[in-house]
């Protein structure tokens, strides 16, 4: 795979076969990973917040039936 230095640049090359543009640079790599490791890691934290306030929900639910029978006299 042959690569050609992006002038102006350090650490971007393009790849010939390709044209497309790489960045060789591993810190900006890996300060990139963690930026997305840190996303996932915070949508997984608002879905388990989302199902624990819906299991919530459906308990108060049926907290409520349950005190609408007793006041009935059911």
């Amino acid at each position: 795979m042959s690569r050609l230095q992006v002038k102006g640049f350090n650490h971007l090359v393009r790849e010939v076969s390709s044209s497309g543009i790489v960045n060789t640079n591993i810190t900006e790599y890996e300060t990139y990973m963690k930026r997305i490791k840190a996303r996932e890691q915070h949508g997984d934290e608002i879905r388990s917040a989302v199902k624990e306030i819906n299991t919530l929900k459906a308990e108060l639910r049926e907290i409520k039936g349950l005190i609408k029978e007793l006041v009935n006299g059911s």
